[in-house]
């Protein structure tokens, strides 16, 4: 068979499975209201939970550290690509996160990849809660570690698992909120299991950071775990801090092996550095403009007693995502589409990003939003729920 035939067969499969997945191209900046294809839309599939993406502030920094240090690194971190603000924006994050060093990647795939590679190898064992991102899924295959998955939330099982195992060295993995249920992680509880079989406890906390905790710290602020309780954690500048990269934030010796074996790290080109510039003064306003944070909290409790009262089937969930539990793929992409006709942006989510029968509408507020914009979206998902499920 050639390799069209097949990889046609392939993606006809995917469409007549409800899975098929197509971009949406946009013509204006990240905000509460986009362009899609020149039509207007509410805007409420974003990771943008601060509303940073385009604040001004944040594009004169850049722009003008363009001009004063050009566009691209030109080199990876440890030949010629590692620059003043590369060295201030992993300085900086260090002290964000009260540990002694921070060490900025190109993405969060890379961080995840680059970490758990690193440190893990044959002999070694990865315990992962089943929910992770696909990044960490990913490195724990990869790693060459035995790769072993515990149900969703379910410690008893780690323990149990932990308890079996005979490894040289075990890590635990987890998200601390969880990128498509949007709850979180219990890092006391999940501490305590590691410190009962001296495993390792590894923290990637994307959707954390900036948004949960009183400087925006994410779950290990929440948590209030010292440091040594969560030796490795990572988060990423995408979403709340409003750039682009990721970071891992560590001990010194952390740092410095990553530095001598993360493959996704050695061998790669450094981010640019007007964009590690413009991160900087991204992470100070996380951290001092705490009304973001209470705006976002308030669009939470109001998009979430507005569902209640329409008794639509809200997932539990206290941070930005808040998932509208459908089932079914093709009834997800219904509900989208009738969103869509009104002039709503919500994404479906379908397997397999998520697990087979739990297709969803993955609804995200940003502290850009209004209370207006709430209830419009509301109003428009009462009326596309009713409409779609009157089919069936």
């Amino acid at each position: 068979m050639q390799l069209d035939q097949l990889l046609q067969q392939r993606l006809q499969a995917r469409r007549e499975a409800s899975l098929y997945r197509q971009r949406g191209l946009t013509d204006s900046p990240q905000g509460p209201v986009r362009k899609l294809a020149g039509q207007s839309f509410l805007n409420f599939s974003s990771n943008d939970y601060l509303g940073l993406a385009a604040d001004t502030r944040i594009a004169d920094a850049m722009i003008h550290a363009v001009r004063t240090q050009g566009v691209g690194s030109g080199a990876s971190h440890l030949t010629a690509g590692h620059t003043q603000a590369h060295q201030q924006l992993e300085d900086a994050l260090a002290v964000f996160t009260g540990r002694e060093r921070a060490l900025v990647f190109g993405c969060g795939y890379m961080a995840n990849l680059g970490v758990i590679t690193a440190l893990m190898a044959a002999g070694d064992a990865v315990f992962q809660d089943r929910l992770n991102h696909a990044s960490l899924l990913d490195a724990g295959r990869l790693s060459g570690a035995r790769f072993s998955r515990f149900g969703h939330l379910d410690y008893a099982l780690l323990d149990a698992q932990l308890h079996r195992s005979r490894a040289n060295h075990q890590l635990v993995v987890t998200d601390g909120v969880f990128s498509m249920d949007g709850d979180q992680a219990d890092l006391p509880h999940l501490a305590d299991v590691c410190d009962a079989h001296q495993a390792w406890l590894m923290v990637d906390d994307a959707h954390g950071f900036g948004v949960l905790g009183e400087l925006g710290g994410g779950c290990a602020e929440v948590s209030g775990l010292l440091p040594a309780r969560v030796p490795i954690l990572v988060g990423t500048l995408g979403k709340a801090f409003g750039t682009a990269g990721a970071f891992v934030a560590g001990s010194e010796a952390l740092i410095e092996t990553l530095i001598q074996f993360a493959r996704t790290y050695i061998y790669t080109t450094a981010l640019p550095p007007a964009l590690a510039e413009a991160t900087c003064l991204s992470l100070q306003l996380v951290q001092t403009e705490h009304w973001r944070r209470q705006r976002l909290a308030e669009l939470i409790a109001q998009f979430r007693q507005g569902c209640a009262e329409a008794g639509l089937p809200l997932m539990s969930s206290a941070t930005p995502i808040q998932p509208l539990l459908v089932g079914d793929s093709q009834r997800a992409l219904q509900v989208s589409e009738v969103l869509r006709q009104q002039g709503i942006w919500v994404s479906a989510i379908r397997p397999p990003t998520v697990p087979v029968g739990s297709a969803r509408l993955r609804v995200t507020l940003t502290a850009s939003h209004t209370a207006e914009q709430v209830n419009q979206l509301l109003q428009a998902l009462t009326s596309a729920w009713e409409t779609v499920n009157a089919e069936y």
